[in-house]
């Protein structure tokens, strides 16, 4: 198991690596496409395995909704990468890669705003703590 974490955050310092020099050398500003596109061919050239615009299933009761949502980035199907290039981040954007986290049973994803002036005003780690709740949870009967 820590060898697994400790490959997460190899991964995720390398993504935000990647993510500070591409935000340095076309600023903030561009649409969210042309940094995704950057951003997998750059952590491609690195070597990792990316993923643009992943589908995740939803499953409920039973079904699979596969029109459910698309990842940004998947590297190397542990890491989450949510881009932005908005002016701010909201309050939903981290729930949105919590969700995806969720979804996909991961425990870390980037969300990264290459809209803001800095790299590092517009970087938030996002932990999916699932395990630790896992007693938490209340069953809801219909």
């Amino acid at each position: 198991m820590r060898d697994q974490s400790e490959y997460i955050e190899k991964l995720a310092s390398t993504v935000i690596d990647t993510a500070f020099h591409l935000h340095r050398d076309l600023g903030p500003g561009l649409l969210e496409s042309v940094y995704e596109a950057v951003l997998a061919h750059e952590l491609g050239a690195r070597g990792l395995m990316v993923e643009r615009q992943k589908p995740v299933p939803v499953h409920y009761q039973g079904v699979v909704l596969d029109e459910g949502f698309r990842l940004d980035l998947l590297v190397e199907k542990r890491l989450i990468v949510e881009l932005k290039s908005v002016e701010e981040l909201h309050p939903v954007h981290p729930k949105q890669v919590l969700t995806y986290l969720r979804l996909m049973d991961l425990p870390l994803g980037l969300l990264i705003n290459f809209g803001a002036p800095l790299l590092k005003q517009g970087l938030k780690r996002v932990v999916n703590r699932h395990e630790e709740r896992r007693e938490e949870r209340v069953t809801l009967s219909r």
